[in-house]
């Protein structure tokens, strides 16, 4: 079993815990609990863009204006206490505690203004663009991962299109649409036992499924048997095992991304095999109190493990391909609290973008002076979405899924794409 640890144990202030440890691996022959996760051919057939997205979740919101929106001129219980430094970008400054970022701040694009987040201690709507009670009798909006498990399938490299460690929101798409998370185990052959003989205990198992058919409400054995050959192929192909090995990245580059990095480079390492989305959550970021201490400590690693992977996208040509976003669920409170803390605030937060050949180098929008709300060029949520659904070659003017009431349900509703950025 392969352990990749993650900076803390998290704890929001809704009192929630995150498990703060990620178990790498697992495919149980008895369950085959793969087969039921990965997606079956879509009717149109496989097809093999590599396109594909990194989705990374700051979860419990980071404060907008001690990333990349200071406001040095405001009073002091406005801007806290970081300055902004310059970055290789003229006129763009960001925080202090990210100086590997700033030099490389021609590689990626921030959002000072962006709107239309929500007040919910959540991954929910940075996995899909919308408000968790929305479809609610139908399942739920769907993930942007089991969006593009849908309509694009896996890539043809035998990794699953969509790998997700943070909330699984397969929504009105079924379990058969959901994010894999490996876990328990090593995604290997072990013992005597060869490809072949796989293949002749799936096809055993699929079998006595047939036998529970008539009895399956939730459609978890359409998944499985659709998805039965293609999970024996990640197994005996060994990309995403191999992918998951950090082992066998080199040293230097494991160095590069710093020891709290790890999801960083895995997610780099998945991209690579073939995987179309893979979805993590990084950090503890709900600061109601010592909020400059607590960025002070990780802020550093972030720009550590995020320039590392930068520089990774681009000495590798996959800059034009991968897009990578970062945020959070909602920006922080423009007033310092009694405890040097910042507290909940939706009507404003940032986005970082990279790669996905988009135009980067440049801040998009601004807000008012002490950072409560979007001043010029306000962007909302599902306009992200919108490009970065864009980015993946899905046409978002157009793209629509049934959903189980028989309707077609566009991805999002705001459609067009960030024009400053495609």
């Amino acid at each position: 079993m392969l352990t990749i640890s993650v900076p803390g144990r998290q704890t929001y202030c809704d009192g929630v815990t995150r498990r703060r440890f990620l178990q790498i691996g697992g495919l149980a022959l008895g369950g085959l609990t793969l087969a039921e996760l990965l997606r079956a051919e879509d009717e149109a057939g496989i097809r093999s863009s590599t396109k594909a997205l990194i989705n990374i979740h700051l979860g419990g919101g980071p404060s907008h204006q001690d990333l990349f929106d200071l406001k040095p001129d405001a009073p002091v219980e406005y801007r806290g206490e970081f300055q902004p430094i310059r970055t290789n970008v003229a006129g763009l400054e960001i925080c202090e505690h990210l100086p590997q970022l700033a030099q490389r701040a021609d590689k990626f694009a921030v959002i000072r203004s962006l709107i239309g987040m929500f007040d919910d201690h959540s991954d929910f709507h940075t996995q899909t663009g919308h408000h968790r009670s929305e479809l609610q009798n139908i399942g739920g909006r769907p993930s942007i991962g089991s969006v593009v498990s849908r309509l694009l399938g896996p890539s043809g490299s035998g990794a699953p299109p969509f790998i997700n460690y943070g909330g699984n929101y397969f929504g009105y798409l079924g379990p058969t649409h959901q994010g894999y998370r490996p876990q328990g185990g090593d995604l290997r052959l072990v013992g005597g036992m060869t490809g072949d003989r796989l293949a002749s205990r799936t096809e055993l198992l699929a079998a006595l499924d047939r036998l529970r058919r008539d009895v399956d409400a939730s459609r978890q054995m359409e998944a499985l048997d659709s998805f039965t050959q293609r999970a024996v192929g990640v197994v005996t192909s060994g990309h995403v095992a191999d992918a998951l090995d950090l082992g066998k990245e080199d040293a230097a580059v494991r160095e590069r991304y710093g020891k709290d990095g790890n999801m960083f480079l895995t997610a780099r390492r998945l991209v690579e095999a073939g995987v179309r989305v893979v979805t993590f959550n990084w950090g503890s970021w709900d600061t109601h109190g010592n909020n400059f201490g607590h960025l002070k400590t990780q802020l550093p690693k972030l720009d550590q493990a995020l320039a590392a992977l930068l520089d990774d996208l681009h000495q590798r040509q996959l800059a034009d391909d991968v897009s990578v976003v970062m945020w959070g669920e909602f920006g922080r409170t423009p007033r310092v609290n009694s405890q040097a803390g910042r507290d909940h605030w939706s009507r404003l937060a940032t986005c970082f973008l990279a790669g996905g050949g988009m135009r980067t180098g440049q801040a998009i929008g601004a807000s008012t002076r002490y950072a409560e709300e979007a001043k010029d060029r306000p962007v909302h949520l599902q306009e992200v979405f919108a490009t970065l659904y864009h980015n993946l070659g899905i046409d978002i003017r157009r793209a629509t899924i049934i959903d189980p009431n028989g309707r077609p349900q566009f991805l999002v509703e705001r459609r067009e794409p960030i024009a400053e950025l495609v």
